[in-house]
């Protein structure tokens, strides 16, 4: 399996993950620069890291929607291409449209960094297929717009549609305001896509995947991804 891991300016989580997919996971990794106008053809999985992209001015994720390799990724995701924001990477497919809703300041107005517990809500995603319905995860937030915001109309869309991936809860695995960090509508955590190939996550899964940082439960992101990526490339083979 391949992984492209976007570079934008001020990305500050690419090695983190190119680290997760590498070293830790085992599988083949590379970096996309945000000028970059073409994709390598052998990419199983796009990864928009965490950071601050542009410095996130005018508002988070805004700026790099407009940058040359977002029109490569939307391409690609609209194509059936599997990508993944993380953070700044799931504000920016909300920017780029590849995902619905938008993200506000938290709440609390400060920056939260600090472990949470995710409930899992679905664990047949090409994201999550390593994971069993209703587990908890425990994993590291740091942001400052992380407040996940949509309209009425479209949470009704997500929920009826079974696009809510990940939700904040509570030691119990209850989903209570409480648990919630940052005043996402509904506990939001993840979110996929319609076509279910595109998910984005604001916890941080790159910084859970080894004991030495106090969780491994990120681990099972990448593992899900590689799963399904090993079963498909099964399923060509069968076929030719």
């Amino acid at each position: 399996m391949k992984f492209g891991i976007v570079v934008f300016p001020g990305s500050n989580c690419d090695w983190d993950t190119y680290h997760a997919v590498r070293t830790v996971l085992g599988e083949d990794a590379t970096f996309l620069w945000h000028q970059d106008t073409q994709l390598p053809h052998d990419l199983d999985c796009i990864v928009l890291p965490g950071g601050f992209s542009y410095g996130d001015y005018l508002r988070s994720g805004a700026i790099a929607r407009f940058s040359p390799i977002m029109r490569e990724v939307i391409r690609f995701a609209r194509s059936g291409g599997l990508v993944l924001g993380i953070c700044n990477g799931f504000q920016i497919l909300c920017e780029s449209g590849l995902l619905p809703g938008a993200f506000l300041r938290n709440r609390s107005l400060r920056f939260v960094c600090r472990t949470v517990l995710l409930r899992v809500e679905r664990s047949d995603t090409p994201f999550t297929n390593a994971l069993a319905p209703g587990q908890l995860l425990r994993i590291p937030i740091a942001h400052g717009e992380g407040n996940y915001y949509a309209a009425p109309e479209t949470l009704d869309e997500l929920r009826a549609n079974g696009q809510i991936v990940l939700r904040y809860c509570d030691e119990t695995g209850a989903v209570t305001d409480a648990a919630n960090p940052n005043g996402s509508v509904d506990n939001i955590a993840a979110l996929i896509n319609r076509e279910g190939n595109v998910m984005g996550i604001m916890p941080h899964p790159e910084r859970a995947c080894e004991a030495l940082l106090g969780s491994t439960d990120g681990l099972a992101i990448f593992e899900s991804l590689r799963r399904f990526c090993t079963a498909a490339t099964s399923v060509t083979l069968q076929r030719a």
